[in-house]
């Protein structure tokens, strides 16, 4: 066993909150959304200084398998691991966890993070997830970082740190599930944090903790643990935060602050990319006069924008989108009433 922590990448996702930029065929973490690079490309180069390729694990659905190794050829293809159906992350962290006890032994320590983020402060992130790794690893607990908040924030959840266990490493008094408003700002102002989806274990630990609290996945990790199309065929689709680490006397968590957002809507991309001095924040071929607040991306054709602002613009596709900020968290709405033809172009 070596104490270098293995990476485990969830990039499974086929969101519509990027239509019409996102397809099936390529979803939101394999879309150049915040630098010229896929959002993959960029969370495998953020984390490349923790663990190596071949302790760095990307799950993703069948679909994509192919995709993701293209994406991805540093990476042994066996460290591409494609999910035959959605699971959940609870499925397929375990089935990670399997994996990396199977390589490289039940005390090595997981770190897991979402493919589709963007980080402000990289060593920032690198350092708080070597922390966790740390706590993990001392404490055998499973860790958490959670967010400190930036504003409050209806659309995430939250967790609400409790006794202190050593240093800045604290358990967790409770997890809380996207609040409304101003629930959101009652959360913030108590010191609650955001809950990432950043977690840090050793394999058997998260093993030992599906065991004992989780029975929709514990008898496949039992029964199926060398054969990953029988493994999630037998599972019941939960997610990890629901089915392990609100049901674990184990959890643990650290504050990190670097600068993380989860990049859910166009609209976010005002505060992830850079943006020009009237706060437009534009990638491909366009021009703007007497305009502010706007997001536009441009691939089909050039895009020009005249005494506007707080528009979402998307040419791609064949198709452009035009919707305000505020309406750009509300895509589902509109995909659910457009003619298939059009909307799935």
């Amino acid at each position: 066993m070596t104490d270098t922590p293995w990476i485990v990448v969830l990039a499974g996702g086929v969101g519509s909150r990027f239509w019409p930029l996102s397809t099936p065929e390529r979803p939101k973490q394999l879309l150049p959304l915040i630098s010229e690079y896929s959002m993959l490309r960029d969370t495998i180069t953020r984390l490349a200084t923790i663990a190596p390729p071949a302790q760095t694990l990307v799950l993703t659905n069948a679909a994509l398998a192919d995709a993701v190794r293209r994406e991805l050829p540093e990476l042994p293809a066996e460290n591409v691991l494609a999910e035959p159906k959605p699971a959940g992350t609870a499925a397929a962290l375990t089935w990670a966890a399997i994996e990396i006890a199977r390589r490289g032994g039940r005390d090595a320590v997981m770190l897991s993070v979402h493919a589709d983020w963007a980080i402000g402060d990289v060593e920032a992130f690198r350092t708080s997830l070597l922390a966790a790794a740390g706590a993990a690893r001392e404490e055998r607990a499973l860790v958490t970082v959670g967010i400190v908040p930036q504003h409050a924030d209806p659309g995430l959840g939250y967790i609400e740190p409790g006794a202190v266990v050593r240093g800045a490493v604290r358990r967790v008094a409770r997890f809380i599930e996207k609040p409304s408003r101003a629930r959101a700002v009652e959360l913030v102002e108590a010191g609650c944090l955001w809950n990432s989806g950043i977690f840090a274990w050793r394999a058997g630990d998260l093993l030992d903790e599906i065991e004992a609290h989780c029975p929709e996945v514990a008898p496949a990790a039992r029964d199926h643990a060398t054969s990953m199309t029988a493994f999630f065929s037998a599972v019941t689709s939960i997610a990890i935060d629901v089915g392990v680490l609100e049901r674990s006397s184990r959890v643990m968590v650290l504050a990190g602050d670097f600068g993380w957002s989860d990049v859910g809507t166009w609209s976010a991309l005002r505060t992830v990319r850079q943006r020009d001095a009237a706060g437009n924040a534009v990638s491909g071929p366009a021009h703007l006069r007497d305009a502010h607040g706007n997001v536009v991306h441009a691939e089909d054709s050039t895009v020009v924008l005249y005494g506007v602002q707080d528009l979402v613009v998307v040419s791609a596709n064949g198709l452009t989108l035009v919707t305000t900020v505020e309406r750009a968290a509300d895509l589902k709405t509109l995909l659910d009433a457009l003619p298939e033809h059009v909307r799935q172009r």
